[in-house]
């Protein structure tokens, strides 16, 4: 295991691979950094050969002509794209040659025509790999220059522009490059899917439209009394008000529709009037195209003002004479927020959206992560009779997304790269997926006609909080990939991740802000919007970083931003609950200790909490200072404890390692299901009872809650004379005796011998059982 950890740095040998903990993972003991946020030294630095070719000029061909160059390292070749019908073709194409992998001592470089043929050739310029400088960023990018090309006769036949340089991965190159030593062949096409590149993640607005009323409404049938609604569109998101009957020619509504856009705005708002005229049949009466240049800003509570807009009938719809519907409407972009494209507990940004309100967040300090490598990966599929994986990593904090470059045909891939982000709060998530890219393969992703779509292999999310400031952490995380089979291990990744503190005060004030903008509390968002609202957000990332070159897939996007995790499952229900009862276990033991107290399991303990107990009845300003001191103690006691290394997905926790398949496939079913009628009457018959268990415990609680209740009301009234009569019995002693007296009294008695206990429940409880509650008004 240890040649896939790091040996070496640019700036010093790193420290050996440690052992496995209790945990299986690899685990180093956090060390400071050794130099400044930012540099490129948490990886191991990688050396490639880059190739550079720029373009050609002066080819000697005669007729038609589509040139490319071919670049021949060895036993490895890779070739530029073909430019048609051109004597002087620019290609500016970067390969990459793994400097480990090199055995040769000369790069040729073919300028040929497009067929590959023996009579296409033009010339060859042989480049000695002794002559090729070692660059290294900050150091400027090497200038090309120009070589002659020389024919199988030796005569000159054109020059080409190259440029040849040994550097790391940290060149600014690198995410351009085509690896040319890659098991199979590159070609343009294929290289779009397996470059790394940055990723910016559009800015989100909330667009609220209030859709106030109508007026002037007309119809063709002037007799009609209408059944009016407004539909409000932008892009694929669509609302409606609910329908209006009125014998005037006026409408109102007054509703609130929210909208998710995106920076540029490049969609319109559409609303339209329209009149339901039958069950199954709508009319539409006018409408308008209003831009978003029309909208105002705002990130307060300040009251926008109302405007009108003239509608238009739409297009071969039937003439009305003098029609002039107008709709007037509230139009604002929300900039108080933030657009919550995933859940809560994992949000990586809580800046809002409008910058003017980002002076409130400044950065407090820098996150580095360091993608070392991934071993043990399971097979995804097969090439020449043998297992293979071509895996990529994405990484995902802000508005900054990072992909690596997609290893080709390996199970244990090297990445070996480096990036960084500006933390707002640290109080956030940082999440690294690993997939399989199925676009790399001789279908090009697509099977009977359908894309494939890329396949997680695992998941780690680092909450930035756990980490100490200006530590690194190394550590290699399972990668754990549940499906309708079952549970897997996919492998493991390596990472390397170091938090720097810029403001150690700015660090210590955040705990003391809300986590989210302060518009979230001052006008909160319907919980019935906020789901919906999500998916909106998204669709239009998803659909954004499509659009990008190279694109990051719809299904990247839905895995990294957890699209998925509002659905019912049963596995994560039961996975809940455990957690409850595990964060509740040290209330659960203190009450089972106390219980055994008060029996007299042990009878020096059971005198000693007398002793205690009776010192703070008779010095009660002791009882907080004693608490906040045991507090700290027992803090002081854990600290030798503490946590070493960051969490990890654990299925324990998740529940995953007991879930039973059939909870699984009804999991990461579809929605609407498309299983069989049998299967949904089981799970359905499940959940109902399920459902009777959890109503029975509701009904306990609300009988009880009734009960507290009843005992003021009189419904049972010989119930509720004795309990006046004895809460003014408690009202007389407790005034007349010492307060100390009644509480040392009420605690022996709780306290007291099992000599002086029955097994029968006490008079209160008695009473307090034979009080009324409404189930008996239940049908």
């Amino acid at each position: 295991m240890a040649g896939f950890l790091p040996r070496f740095g640019p700036f010093g040998p790193l420290t050996p691979p440690p052992p496995f903990d209790e945990f299986g993972i690899k685990e180093t003991r956090p060390r400071l950094a050794g130099r400044r946020a930012g540099g490129y030294d948490l990886v191991e630095r990688m050396e490639y050969l880059y190739v550079r070719v720029v373009k050609a000029r002066d080819l000697k061909w005669s007729g038609t002509f589509d040139p490319l160059a071919e670049v021949k390292l060895g036993s490895h070749t890779c070739t530029t794209r073909h430019i048609e019908k051109s004597t002087s073709p620019e290609w500016n194409d970067v390969f990459a040659f793994s400097r480990e992998r090199i055995q040769a001592t000369f790069l040729d470089v073919v300028v040929r025509g497009k067929g590959f043929g023996k009579d296409e050739f033009v010339g060859r310029h042989r480049f000695d790999l002794g002559d090729a400088p070692l660059r290294v960023p900050p150091d400027s990018a090497l200038a090309p220059q120009w070589y002659h090309v020389l024919d199988k006769a030796g005569a000159r036949a054109g020059e080409v522009m190259l440029a040849v340089w040994f550097g790391t991965q940290a060149d600014e190159c690198f995410p351009l490059a085509v690896h040319g030593d890659a098991s199979i062949a590159v070609d343009a096409k294929l290289a779009a899917h397996i470059r790394c590149k940055q990723y910016t993640v559009p800015r989100l607005w909330y667009v609220r439209v209030n859709v106030i009323e109508a007026r002037d409404v007309a119809f063709v049938d002037k007799a009609r009394v209408g059944e009016v609604f407004v539909r409000s569109r932008i892009g694929a998101q669509v609302h409606r008000t609910k329908t209006c009957v009125s014998r005037l020619p006026s409408y109102g509504w007054n509703e609130d529709h929210l909208f998710v856009a995106a920076e540029p705005f490049e969609d319109h708002l559409i609303l339209s009037v329209e009149d339901r005229v039958k069950v199954d049949k709508e009319e539409v009466i006018g409408h308008v195209h209003i831009p978003f240049k029309e909208f105002e800003r705002r990130w307060d509570t300040r009251p926008i003002r109302p405007r009108w807009f003239n509608l238009v009938r739409p297009e071969g719809a039937a003439k009305i004479e003098k029609f002039s519907t107008k709709i007037c409407v509230r139009l604002c972009l929300e900039g108080g927020y933030r657009v919550l494209s995933e859940p809560v507990h994992y949000l990586s940004d809580v800046r809002p959206s409008a910058r003017e309100l980002w002076h409130s967040r400044p950065p407090i300090g820098l996150i580095e992560l360091g993608i070392h490598s991934a071993f043990g990966l399971s097979s995804m599929r097969t090439r020449d009779g043998r297992g293979s994986c071509d895996a990529y990593c994405v990484a995902k904090y802000g508005v900054k997304w990072f992909r690596t470059q997609t290893v080709v045909d390996s199970l244990a891939p090297r990445f070996h790269q480096q990036c960084y982000w500006d933390v707002h709060d640290h109080c956030t998530v940082l999440t690294v997926a690993v997939f399989h890219n199925c676009q790399v393969g001789d279908k090009g992703g697509v099977v009977s006609g359908d894309p494939v779509k890329d396949v997680l292999l695992g998941k780690v999310r680092i909450r930035l909080s756990t980490l100490e400031t200006g530590r690194i952490y190394t550590h290699s995380y399972p990668l754990v990939s549940l499906h309708g089979g079952g549970i897997k291990k996919m492998g493991e990744l390596q990472l390397a991740v170091r938090f720097s503190s810029t403001s150690t005060l700015g660090l210590l004030q955040a705990y003391a802000r809300p986590h989210l903008p302060p518009m979230h509390y001052h006008h909160p968002l319907p919980i019935v919007h906020q789901d919906a609202l999500r998916r909106e957000a998204v669709a239009l990332i998803a659909h954004r970083l499509g659009r990008m070159d190279p694109p990051l897939r719809r299904e990247c996007v839905d895995h990294l931003c957890e699209v998925h995790s509002h659905r019912w499952s049963m596995r994560r229900s039961k996975a809940h609950f455990f957690r409850i009862m595990a964060a509740l276990a040290p209330l659960f033991a203190t009450l089972r200790w106390f219980v055994d107290v008060c029996h007299w399991r042990n009878p020096p303990t059971t005198v000693a909490v007398h002793v205690i107990y009776a010192i703070l009845v008779c010095c009660p300003n002791l009882i907080l200072p004693t608490f906040f001191m045991y507090k700290f103690v027992l803090g002081l006691w854990s600290y030798r404890r503490r946590p070493r290394h960051p969490w990890h997905v654990d299925t324990k926790v998740s529940h995953a390692h007991a879930a039973h398949p059939d909870e699984l496939d009804e999991e990461f079913d579809e929605f609407p299901t498309k299983r069989a009628p049998e299967v949904v009457r089981m799970r359905y018959d499940r959940i109902r009872s399920l459902g009777a268990r959890i109503q029975e415990m509701v009904g306990d609680v609300a009988s009880h809650a009734e009960r507290a209740r009843c005992a003021m009301t009189w419904r049972d009234p010989r119930a509720t004379a004795m309990y006046l009569l004895a809460c003014l019995f408690l009202a007389v002693t407790t005034f007349l005796a010492p307060f100390q007296a009644v509480a040392l009294l009420t605690g022996f008695y709780v306290m007291r011998h099992p000599a002086l206990r029955q097994r029968l429940p006490d008079v209160p409880t008695n009473f307090f059982r034979r009080l009324p509650c409404k189930v008996d008004c239940l049908l």
